[in-house]
This record gives C-alpha cells, sequence and structure tokens, in this order.
C-alpha cells in the first residue's frame, strides 16, 4: 500500500488507519517519488493526493497509468461532481473528499482490494478469448482482433463482468455491485459503457462492438 501527499499530518493519519486494520504502509511526500516507489515495490494500491506542488495527483495518474494498472484512490479537497469526473476518467478507481470520514476511506480500500486481481498471480491466472477480445487477467491486457488496447483497472473490471455474463442483459445497479460497489451512480454506468465501447472499436469499423445496450433494461455482451 502506498500513500502519497505533502502533508505529513494526512500521511501519519493514513498510516495509523491502514495499519491498525493490518495493511503494510509506504509513504511518498510529492508524485515523482510516488512514481519511482510504485516502479520499485508494485505496492497493491495507490492513494494519492491531487493537491501537490510541482507533480500533481492528476499529473501523477496519467503518468502512472503509461506502466502501470495498480488501483489509484484519490484525495480531492473539492466534493464538485466535475472534480469527480475528471479522476475517474483519468483511470482512477475511487475518491474521497477531504476532510474525510476513517471508517469511510478503510472500506473504500478494502473495497478495492478485494475488487483487485492478486498482484504476480500469473500461474493461476484466466485467458479469455473470443476471437474479437481477448483478455489476459494475469498481465491485465486487453486486446480486441488482436490489436492491444490500453484500460484503466476498472474498465477491465467492467469488461470482465460483461464477459463473465456473455448473452445475459446486467442492468446498471448489477453492474455498479459487481465494478464498483458502494458510493458510485447508475450514471457512472453509462459513461464507462461509452468509454470501452469506443476503446473495443475495430480498426476497420466493420464489426460490431459485442457490448449492447438493452432499452429500458441494461448492457449485454454478445459473444461475436
Amino acid at each position: 500500500m502506498l500513500v502519497c501527499d505533502d502533508d505529513p499530518d494526512i500521511r501519519a493519519l493514513l498510516r495509523a488507519l491502514l495499519e491498525r486494520a493490518g495493511m503494510a504502509v509506504s509513504e511518498a511526500t510529492d508524485g515523482r517519488e510516488a512514481l519511482r516507489l510504485v516502479h520499485q515495490e508494485h505496492p497493491a494500491l495507490v492513494v494519492l493526493d491531487v493537491n501537490m506542488p510541482s507533480l500533481d495527483g492528476w499529473q501523477t495518474l496519467e503518468r502512472l497509468r503509461d506502466f502501470s494498472a495498480v488501483p489509484v484512490l484519490m484525495l480531492t479537497g473539492r466534493d464538485a461532481e466535475l472534480e469527480k469526473v475528471r479522476g475517474l476518467r483519468s483511470g482512477a478507481d475511487d475518491y474521497v473528499t477531504k476532510p474525510f470520514g476513517r471508517q469511510e476511506l478503510l472500506a473504500r480500500v478494502q473495497a478495492l482490494l478485494r475488487r483487485a486481481p492478486p498482484p504476480g498471480d500469473g500461474a493461476a491466472a484466466d485467458v479469455y478469448d473470443d476471437g474479437y477480445v481477448r483478455i489476459d487477467d494475469g498481465n491485465a491486457e486487453v486486446s480486441v482482433l488482436g490489436r492491444p488496447v490500453a484500460v484503466t483497472p476498472l474498465e477491465l473490471r467492467l469488461l470482465r463482468t460483461l464477459v463473465r455474463n456473455r448473452g445475459h442483459v446486467l442492468s446498471r445497479d448489477q453492474i455498479l455491485d459487481a465494478v464498483w460497489g458502494e458510493g458510485a451512480s447508475a450514471s457512472q454506468v453509462k459513461l464507462y459503457v461509452g468509454y470501452l465501447r469506443r476503446k473495443l472499436e475495430p480498426a476497420s469499423g466493420d464489426v460490431p462492438v459485442p457490448i449492447e445496450t438493452v432499452r429500458g433494461f441494461g448492457y449485454r455482451y454478445r459473444t461475436p
């Protein structure tokens, strides 16, 4: 577990909270140190503050997503909807607004860890391949018709959920429970299904994307 915040009091609070829950915690004081530690330590999750000098949370997240799919929980001082949407679009998996409730933050961390695949568990990982989409769980890689596609951890969980239930219609509430857990809204499902569809579009455009909208019910992955 890596905590990145330039405020030593916040880092100390998070360390105490997470260690009491049985988690090993490393600390970074800025974005550059966080990127170095992710390279070196491969943490199971990163708690990342938005407002930091030099390299802020958004810039750190953008660089992090170039090489890692580690789940990221953003800490933000703003409760505006646009701020939250920006975080989710940038590849964050969840967000907490400062000042935060200790139990809420701990619950969100634990939910992200439950949904994340075990790091480095390549031997036990499954590979799904239907000829159109290929998902390598061990390496967190997705390809479409043989072309690699970059997806965020949240988009990967969404795709896995749809594929595991292929042929069946999933309601937005069912997808929320499986992908986000508590604290999310149905509008996020629509938003991320749209992102995922665009990433799954074939280069030629002559094959339909296998994610269907079933009006009034939800979404279905139809095997090509």
